[in-house]
């Protein structure tokens, strides 16, 4: 390292205990991103489309600070165009890049890039089916993709018609939702690889999550043209039947991001503001737990230890965006800085040694 690069990054960690020049010295790698090893939340930043310019963020609770730009400190590249979604195992990170048409394997802590699986059509979402396969959700192709997560490769599709976005799974299940101008939920054996089902719902069934009764919560955001009311509806996992379905009351609703606290009893959405729901929960709620004032929130993420809200604000989708952290009571905590268009938050929860 340079004498001048020297001074300025020891002044940094003087004055302030972080640096903007963090992993800027390969050699330190394990040094410099300590940061990583702690608990804290993994933040995509999509960037602006066909710019490339979309960027990994890192929260860290032991420091109660934002490292932006992490894929690209540790790997010198930069991490492609349109970050979308990601799936954290204990030892492996995988970062589905939408406009890119590829996946990029790190490890969860230290984002070290380890494999790069190309050649996908516009991916959205990856599930992780057990330690050797994975499913890819995409936006413009009929099939999801089948991944061997040893070789991480294509291992082969399965055909279902229509385009797919979010996905969950339960036992031996894989719930795939048709979202652009559909409303089917399919219903995949993971074993056979086979559509078994499918399932009825409101228009654009845009995201889903599984409560304590494993009852699957589907949220239909009714379609961007607002000709059908948006739906959040609820689906029996054993019959799956609709046994609950709640419309929202005006046709200009576009409700967004359902998300589920760690006990499973709790729903969280954006719909002008977040808005939390109890599962047994009789109507939709009416006024929102936080307002959303006069900042654009795009996603939410619920810590599933301690409760914390996490809200992304992406202000005019074309300059640098905010990460907010509120008490599970709705006060603020803090807001901090992150890149173009922060999307989809995924939290790093280390396991409890003494459950070992």
């Amino acid at each position: 390292m340079k004498h001048s690069t020297f001074v300025l990054v020891v002044l940094c960690l003087l004055l302030t205990g972080s640096c903007s020049l963090i992993n800027s010295d390969p050699d330190n790698v394990n040094l410099t991103n300590a940061y990583l090893e702690s608990e804290g939340v993994f933040i995509l930043n999509e960037g602006n489309f066909m710019s490339g310019n979309g960027t990994l963020s890192f929260y860290s609770y032991d420091s109660a600070k934002i490292y932006n730009n992490v894929f690209s400190n540790v790997n010198n590249r930069p991490l492609g165009d349109v970050p979308y979604s990601m799936v954290l195992t204990d030892e492996k990170a995988y970062i589905v890049v939408n406009n890119s048409g590829k996946i990029e394997v790190v490890e969860s802590n230290t984002v070290r890039s380890l494999n790069i699986i190309p050649g996908l059509v516009s991916p959205r979402n990856v599930l992780l089916i057990d330690n050797q396969k994975a499913y890819v959700s995409d936006l413009y192709s009929d099939h999801v993709t089948i991944l061997n997560l040893e070789t991480n490769t294509v291992s082969g599709e399965i055909d279902i018609r229509r385009s797919s976005e979010a996905m969950i799974m339960k036992e031996d299940k894989a719930y795939i939702a048709n979202w652009v101008a559909g409303n089917e939920i399919m219903v995949i054996n993971t074993i056979t690889d086979v559509v078994v089902d499918s399932i009825e719902v409101g228009i654009e069934p845009e995201s889903m999550v599984i409560d304590e009764n494993n009852t699957l919560w589907v949220l239909c955001n009714g379609g961007w043209e607002r000709k059908n009311f948006a739906e959040l509806i609820g689906i029996n996992t054993e019959t799956e039947e609709v046994i609950k379905r709640y419309i929202f009351p005006l046709i200009t609703d576009s409700p967004s991001c359902l998300r589920i606290n760690g006990n499973g009893d709790t729903l969280y959405f954006i719909d002008k503001g977040v808005k939390r729901m109890s599962i047994e929960a009789s109507e939709l709620p009416e006024t929102a737990l936080i307002d959303e004032s006069d900042n654009a929130f795009y996603k939410i993420g619920i810590n599933p230890v301690n409760g914390d809200i996490f809200i992304t604000d992406a202000v005019d989708y074309q300059q640098k965006g905010y990460v907010m952290r509120y008490k599970n009571n709705g006060s603020l905590i803090e807001t901090l800085q992150a890149d173009i268009i922060p999307g989809s938050l995924n939290f790093k929860v280390l396991p409890d040694p003494q459950s070992e």
